[in-house]
């Protein structure tokens, strides 16, 4: 390709949908003008609903702008689309990927769909094998793999033919840290190696600090753009790094950061202590009152912090205490209380188990974290948590209720929301609402008064009567945990309820789950996100079925060799358990 022609050069694109079922429209994109260079890595980043996936999805030809022009690899991508998708490749959120086929199997069909030539395929076969270490796989049914070698399958197979220009939408959302990290190493190689241009949204800014260009949009518009220190530049000189007093968890210490915006742009646990970008108004006085003490030291900027300032300029935040009003009565019980105990707890399928004579206990009040890779195990130990799946043998007691024996019991006091949004997307958000409260018991007055609550919590007035399945995907979330807190349950388990969420959408999520917390609802929570893990009293990370570590994040940092933070320690963890099995 001539490196002279960009990759991609929109000028004034604009792109509306109608929304189903109504006569409103949504602008998905408002006179968008921007142009990325060949040969580079790019980044489109932004909250849910920005405009990140229109923007990839014009770009492939998928659809046509109501106005502007656009551009790929010099061709007008509206007037002759199958020219573009000739040299392009593009891998969206949910690639198509056949379960039931094998690895080696999904690769010939889309080898066939592309119609790459026999004689080239075993070159590039062996090229792809190399970069996913999936060549030991190839028999193995796709579906068999875990999420991560799901999404190494998913880019090898988008690159079964050597494209000009790679469209990635949200490549790593569901992936674990080492998963996350060689897929960006299996991309930086093909930018590297063959100057291939690449086009990545993500809501992860420590993978947008990687590219050369990085561009952020807003309601559907490009909001700054730019190199990565450039967007970093907009919070210098406001980041700072403040330790927690003696016994104060981060996280306390972080929301009274958060309930004072006037003050505080942002606050996020990290390392346990807690970083901080000041408003640039803001006097000493103000911030050392908010400190009460704590000491505080100056840290350089990252882009994170600089995107935080960006978009709090756009979306003034109400006070994040208002947020977390309204979580409901406390939990009844001690502080301190065992409210789940496992011991030798295991899960076999046929002759292959997940769970491995797992032993742990949550106190009431808890935030407790399972984390692990993609097909760890945590997830079937979260659904036996729940009492969606029962044990193959051990002991599991929840919320004083054996669950090998009286799981329908423990249900009833018990709060879950699913990773992927479970709830009935033809209903309305009130429908939704009155069939759960239903289902969990409630009636009459008394639902009636708790939909009014959840409404308020999470901020979902005025939306009472859309359609759920047509919600931006931060109401649905807020929805969901509505639905999941509606009867006051006592316990809380989250499966990964910010996957593919951004970071002004997961502090607000935290802010509420630290409220709940402190009202004695013990939380049960899977992440990928290893900052997440900050939030949490103690974690377990487990691993083909075992747990690795245990304890809390500053005793696992510990463990791991005393890592800077919780995505090192991971993947030192992992790693080195891998290594001494002799792989995965």
């Amino acid at each position: 390709m001539n490196a002279a022609v960009p990759a991609l050069v929109g000028h004034g694109l604009h792109k509306r949908f109608a929304l189903k079922g109504t006569k409103r429209t949504v602008q998905a994109l408002a006179d968008v003008s921007l142009e990325i260079p060949a040969g580079t890595l790019s980044a489109l980043v932004g909250p849910d609903g920005a405009g990140k996936t229109t923007l990839l999805r014009l770009a492939a030809g998928l659809m046509r702008a109501d106005q502007g022009t656009l551009q790929v690899l010099g061709i007008d991508v509206a007037a002759e689309p199958q020219a573009v998708q000739g040299r392009i490749s593009y891998m969206p959120q949910r690639f198509g990927l056949y379960e039931d086929l094998s690895v080696q199997e999904n690769l010939d069909l889309y080898a066939d769909l592309h119609g790459l030539a026999k004689q080239e395929r075993a070159q590039r076969y062996a090229r792809l094998m190399e970069m996913t270490d999936l060549g030991r796989f190839t028999a193995r049914p796709a579906g068999k793999l875990s999420g991560g070698m799901k999404q190494k399958l998913g880019l090898a197979c988008t690159l079964v033919r050597s494209p000009e220009l790679l469209l990635l939408d949200e490549p790593t959302v569901g992936v674990d840290p080492l998963s996350r990290r060689e897929l960006w190493e299996i991309v930086q190689q093909l930018v590297d190696d063959e100057r291939l241009s690449v086009i990545v949204s993500t809501a992860y800014l420590d993978e947008a600090e990687r590219c050369s260009q990085v561009f952020v949009l807003h309601e559907g518009r490009l909001l700054a753009q730019g190199a990565p220190q450039a967007l970093r530049d907009r919070a210098r000189d406001l980041c700072f790094i403040a330790k927690p007093p003696q016994g104060m968890p981060a996280r306390t210490l972080q929301a009274r950061l958060l309930d004072a915006p006037a003050t505080i742009i942002d606050a996020v646990p990290q390392g346990g202590e807690v970083r901080l970008i000041r408003q640039p108004a803001a006097a000493q006085p103000a911030l050392a009152a908010l400190l009460d003490g704590a000491p505080c030291e100056p840290v350089p900027a990252r882009l994170e912090d600089g995107f935080m300032v960006l978009l709090r300029v756009e979306q003034r935040p109400k006070s994040a205490a208002a947020a977390a009003a309204a979580t409901g009565a406390a939990a009844p019980g001690d502080a301190g209380e065992t409210v789940i105990e496992v011991k030798d707890l295991v899960r076999t399928f046929g002759d292959f188990t997940a769970v491995a004579s797992t032993s742990f206990s949550v106190r009431r009040g808890e935030i407790f974290g399972l984390l692990g890779p993609n097909g760890a195990g945590k997830t079937t130990t979260f659904r036996m948590l729940c009492g969606l799946l029962p044990a193959s043998s051990g002991f599991l007691q929840v919320a004083g209720v054996n669950l090998r024996h009286a799981r329908a019991q423990a249900r009833a006091r018990i709060g879950y929301v699913s990773q992927k949004f479970a709830l009935y997307g033809n209903l309305t958000v009130q429908e939704n609402l009155e069939f759960f409260g239903g289902a969990y018991g409630l009636r009459g007055a008394r639902l009636r008064e708790r939909m009014q609550a959840v409404l308020e919590q999470f901020e979902l007035r005025g939306q009472e009567q859309s359609a759920s399945g047509l919600l931006p995907g931060g109401f649905k979330q807020r929805l969901a945990m509505a639905t999941g807190l509606l009867h006051e349950p006592e316990i809380l388990f989250l499966d990964e309820p910010t996957s593919g969420t951004d970071p002004l959408a997961r502090r607000e999520f935290w802010r509420r789950i630290t409220a709940l917390a402190e009202a004695g609802v013990t939380v049960i929570i899977t992440t990928h996100f290893m900052e997440e893990a900050e939030y949490c009293d103690r974690i377990v990370i487990q691993d083909a079925g075992r747990v690795l570590a245990i304890g809390t994040p500053q005793e696992v940092r510990q463990q791991a060799g005393r890592a800077p933070d919780m995505e090192e320690a991971f993947i030192g963890i992992v790693s080195r358990a891998r290594e001494r099995r002799g792989g995965r």
